[in-house]
């Protein structure tokens, strides 16, 4: 596996030239949100679908 550097630097290496400072700074933070996810996956921290509407319904009340 890369390193962090290399991934965030491959990421800005894709930008458009004229990408704003906030698009990159999107598009890393979503890139590192994904890695989360999958290592949270992989880890089995997940929350399951039934759980989820449960906690959902006592927010609208």
């Amino acid at each position: 596996m890369s390193s962090a550097k290399e991934q965030m630097s491959k990421i800005i290496r894709e930008q458009p030239d004229d990408s704003s400072y906030d698009e990159v700074l999107r598009d890393l933070a979503f890139a590192r949100m994904v890695e989360r996810g999958i290592e949270n996956s992989d880890a089995r921290r997940t929350t399951s679908n039934a759980e989820m509407k449960h906690r959902i319904r006592t927010w609208e009340k």
